[in-house]
């Protein structure tokens, strides 16, 4: 039956990754996830994956001991709000993972064999600011948690590609709208009365401008997790073994047969008319990642920091902690944007906790040149990158003219921006690289427009000055990677 088989990716044996004793049974991946150790240069990398990016100070404390004994003591937030942990020691595998699943860092449901199935499919992206936003259109926390239920629940989902990903936007002005998904669904007010809808598309992202494709229906609020049920159990009817993602079964069934079969399977009411063809997205704005806000309630704030290149060390993680233990109340999450969040800070507890980010290392103003560098691991972690991207980043931010935004990549994978940034910087050997512009931001072939091959860190900085480069337009903005 097409979709009744597990997706695998091309190249990579079982033998590849340390799969823990309850999850022996697994396909192979590429993906690390809390129960699948990929090595890498550096050692293992395990992902933990967050629900709505959230951690407990007790789960931060967790995650802390364990890098410190069983890994290099690094976890590394990633695009998707997760964390990465790096470095894992050969033979601390299964410690590592059972501390972890103590901590309540793994999927729900019983530990067997379908344990790690359900790991991956929770890939279900909200903003971290869902249920403090003024500016949004519905708490999207309920249906976010009801919705990793349902996948986690169905073990026919145990098919899905570890990569294929949801994205449930509320509205919220700090919103990560440029990562590409299989499946997204972002609230709306109905046209013909002031209820929410959840507009939705395929392989995408929500449309913001004009330019972009828009939804390709909506459906009221209520129905949206069944909706998103009934999509994923649609994508496993018609795809083929080979087809992983929902853009590969698009190159082969319109959008028109998927809607058709939804309907026919969920019973659901889709709605389609040039109202919701027409419908755009507010821009997000990423700035509000960093630096104190006030939430929709006035009493309190949100208050983030931005750890050099997306990175923290176990004393940050047990500072993050204190933080979150010391105001009452209080959440920690990772953001998209590889940044830390605390939210529900009380007003008079906001300047404090800003001051004790900033003594952790993080990078509290937008005008701190190292929120505007993205890097991946580099040579130093990764075998397949040609230049150390981490330590070049660094020498990069101390001279990276103001509004500069840059992408370091070690090779052509991108595997630390979903989104092609404006500028990014891809490695041909170790201290060059090849600058690339994104003019178009629907050009799915590439970084953008090649400005310069094969320059040192300190030629780059030079060419990324305001007098040497065109000026960035709104149609620059990062695109579909």
């Amino acid at each position: 039956m097409p979709g009744a088989v597990a997706r695998r990716s091309p190249g990579d044996p079982l033998s590849h990754a340390y799969l823990s004793s309850d999850a022996c049974r697994l396909r192979p991946s590429a993906c690390p996830g809390l129960l699948r150790i990929v090595p890498a240069l550096d050692g293992g990398i395990c992902r933990v994956k967050l629900a709505r990016g959230e951690l407990s100070a007790a789960q931060a404390l967790a995650i802390a001991d364990a890098i410190d004994e069983h890994a290099c003591g690094i976890a590394d937030i990633t695009n998707r709000a997760n964390l990465q942990l790096r470095g894992v020691k050969r033979g601390h595998e299964e410690p590592l993972i059972a501390a972890l699943l103590h901590a309540g860092l793994g999927p729900s449901g019983p530990q067997d064999a379908t344990h790690a199935f359900a790991d991956d499919v929770r890939n279900v992206m909200v903003s971290p600011t869902a249920g403090r936003d003024a500016n949004a259109l519905i708490d999207t926390s309920t249906l976010a948690d009801d919705i990793l239920a349902r996948l986690q629940g169905d073990a026919r989902f145990a098919a899905l590609s570890p990569k294929f990903a949801l994205l449930l936007d509320g509205g919220e002005r700090l919103a990560m709208l440029d990562h590409p998904h299989d499946i997204w669904l972002s609230a709306m007010r109905d046209p013909k009365c002031d209820d929410v809808l959840f507009a939705f598309g395929l392989a995408g992202c929500p449309p913001v401008a004009e330019k972009h494709a828009g939804a390709v229906a909506a459906v009221a609020a209520s129905d949206a997790a069944a909706l998103t049920h009934a999509l994923v159990h649609t994508f496993l009817d018609l795809a083929a073994p080979e087809h992983s993602r929902m853009r590969d079964l698009l190159a082969v069934h319109s959008v028109e047969d998927v809607l058709t079969h939804v309907e026919s399977k969920s019973g659901i009411a889709l709605l389609r008319d040039a109202s919701i063809e027409r419908w755009r997205r507010a821009p997000g704005d990423p700035s509000l990642r960093l630096g104190a806000h006030t939430q929709r309630d006035t009493r309190r704030s949100h208050v983030g920091g931005q750890p050099v290149l997306g990175r923290m060390n176990s004393e940050t993680l047990r500072g993050l902690a204190r933080l979150v233990a010391h105001n009452d109340g209080a959440t920690l999450r990772m953001t998209p944007w590889q940044s830390v969040m605390l939210s529900d800070i009380d007003t008079t507890k906001v300047a404090s906790t800003l001051q004790a980010l900033e003594a952790l290392g993080l990078a509290c103003n937008a005008q701190n040149p190292l929120t505007r560098v993205i890097a991946c691991a580099g040579s130093a972690g990764c075998a397949k990158s040609l230049a150390d991207t981490k330590a070049d980043a660094m020498k990069l931010a101390a001279c990276l003219p103001a509004d500069a935004q840059v992408h370091l990549s070690g090779c052509p994978r991108s595997c630390a921006a979903a989104h092609r940034a404006p500028y990014t910087l891809l490695a041909v050997a170790p201290g060059r690289y090849d600058l690339y512009h994104t003019r178009d931001p629907r050009d799915p072939t590439g970084f953008g427009r090649c400005l310069a091959r094969g320059l040192t860190i300190d030629e780059a900085a030079g060419m990324l000055s305001r007098a040497a480069l065109p000026p960035i337009t709104p149609f620059d903005e990062p695109s579909d990677a």
